[in-house]
């Protein structure tokens, strides 16, 4: 009954908010940003932050999309005498309000960190039972986004509505500022959040922590396979386990709520370039936010190009705001060191009627695969439009941007003549709409209603296509 409940008020909410069911506004499409993390842990500054916003800025990724600027864990130094937090001021000697200014002066973003709990992952005071006053120096301090973590709860999960209650709580307290503040939610998924969050939220964590490893096993992340209602999510989570967990999540995230598989790996740890790509890839079609976690300032000229490729983004930035849905997924002898291998085939709708499909391989081995319109279009019924018309084949990673015009930006910190794109002047809609070529790829070839779209995928990688009606 309490699931009903929030169905039926989700969709009470969208019928006032018309084009928009974010509960707040927000997050009409995922976010992006960076957040300091997956690289950084608890070694925080204002001048970490202040120096990678920078950073960001010249070498064009703020353009890109990437405008929040997220402060993880580790910032207070407790609670002043009538309660309110208090930064660490030999990290933040000038305050919060200080680099919320110095971003907002730059069109960045400022995300801040608490958890639903007595204490932070990291020991320092949480906000359960201050939602309040803690949201207050949120707004105060000029926040537009705050990370909710899970740990020190106080044993108050266990059920949907006891986790619901309690971030709610902090959902409340954020919306009676005034302030907009993106909610992002990180409590692993636990208790179904992929069923109640849209009503309180604008994204959700829907596992443990990731790992920059590709599919390595760990007993650390013990879910796996497609085990999405996981009682310990854990943490050292590879890509291809998360991934795996959120394939049958993507029918409760949409516009104003959204799927988060946790920070990007992309220039983390020692994944290859093929690795690297898929990871982005598919982040990107099942609508998760693109949170950069790496150190921006030490980038392989490699990880700066994925990062940077606009034809990607546009899908994750596509006003449909439609996750890919997992199609097929099958083992394959070809097993890695650790046992894993295994294919996958998944399709999404895009606003102006193109789809995007990817063929992915999980294997260590590079390996044929192939679909047709009848899987790519795989709600269609038989004698549909779709099945019946010629599609062109778009290669979204056709056009990524060489590693030389990548080292050269990253080296003389400035995008200089190089033409990358830029969805502050442009938007991705608007670019979609205007058929800029950077957000489309290159064609490759057609598709016809009785062929077939075949390819050889690299190992731990992918085949990604944007398909567009033949004219």
């Amino acid at each position: 009954m309490f699931l009903l409940y929030l169905f039926s008020s989700f969709a009470a909410v969208s019928g006032v908010l018309g084009s928009s069911p974010s509960y707040n506004g927000l997050g009409l499409t995922p976010q992006m940003g960076w957040d300091n993390w997956n690289t950084f842990a608890c070694d925080v500054s204002e001048q970490l932050l202040l120096d990678t916003a920078d950073r960001i800025s010249d070498i064009g990724l703020k353009d890109l999309g990437y405008t929040y600027v997220i402060l993880d864990d580790c910032w207070s130094s407790g609670r002043s005498s009538n309660g309110t937090l208090v930064a660490d001021k030999e990290k933040f000697p000038n305050g919060m309000s200080h680099v919320a200014d110095h971003l907002h002066n730059n069109s960045f973003l400022f995300g801040m960190y608490s958890s639903a709990g007595e204490y932070t992952c990291a020991g320092y005071p949480g906000s359960l039972g201050h939602e309040e006053d803690d949201a207050d120096f949120f707004a105060s301090n000029g926040v537009d986004y705050l990370k909710y973590d899970n740990c020190y709860n106080k044993g108050q999960f266990g059920a949907p509505e006891t986790s619901y209650n309690r971030y709610k709580a902090m959902s409340d307290a954020l919306n009676k500022t005034g302030r907009p503040i993106f909610y992002s939610l990180c409590n692993w998924g636990q208790d179904l959040t992929f069923y109640w969050g849209s009503d309180i939220a604008n994204s959700w964590r829907m596992s443990g922590d990731i790992y920059p490893e590709f599919t390595r096993p760990d007993s650390r992340c013990p879910c796996d396979g497609d085990q999405f209602d996981c009682a310990y999510a854990g943490f050292h989570c590879s890509i291809m386990n998360i991934l795996n967990k959120a394939a049958p999540m993507g029918q409760n995230a949409g516009i104003g709520g959204w799927n988060d598989l946790d920070n990007l790996e992309v220039g983390v740890g020692n994944l290859t370039d093929d690795e690297e790509k898929a990871h982005f890839s598919m982040w990107a079609m099942v609508k998760s936010p693109l949170i950069i976690g790496a150190d921006v300032n030490q980038l392989k000229a490699s990880s700066y190009s994925i990062y940077s490729q606009a034809s990607i983004i546009a899908i994750n930035q596509d006003p449909k705001g439609v996750p890919a849905t997992r199609v097929w997924r099958h083992q394959v002898p070809q097993t890695d060191k650790y046992g894993q291998g295994e294919i996958q085939f998944w399709s999404g709708p895009l606003d102006n009627g193109d789809q995007v499909i990817a063929l992915l391989n999980g294997g260590n081995k590079a390996r044929p695969m192939n679909t047709n319109l009848e899987e790519i279009f795989f709600d269609s019924y038989l004698g549909s439009e779709q099945l019946t018309s010629s599609w062109d084949i778009y290669d979204l990673w056709a056009n990524r941007v060489d590693n030389a015009t990548s080292s050269s930006i990253l080296t003389n910190n400035s995008v200089g003549n190089a033409t990358i794109y830029n969805a502050t002047a442009l938007s991705y809609k608007d670019g979609l709409a205007k058929n800029d070529t950077r957000l489309f790829g290159t064609k490759i070839g057609s598709i016809s209603p009785d062929g077939l779209l075949n390819t050889t995928v690299p190992a731990h990688g992918i085949a990604f296509y944007r398909l567009r009606r033949s004219s």
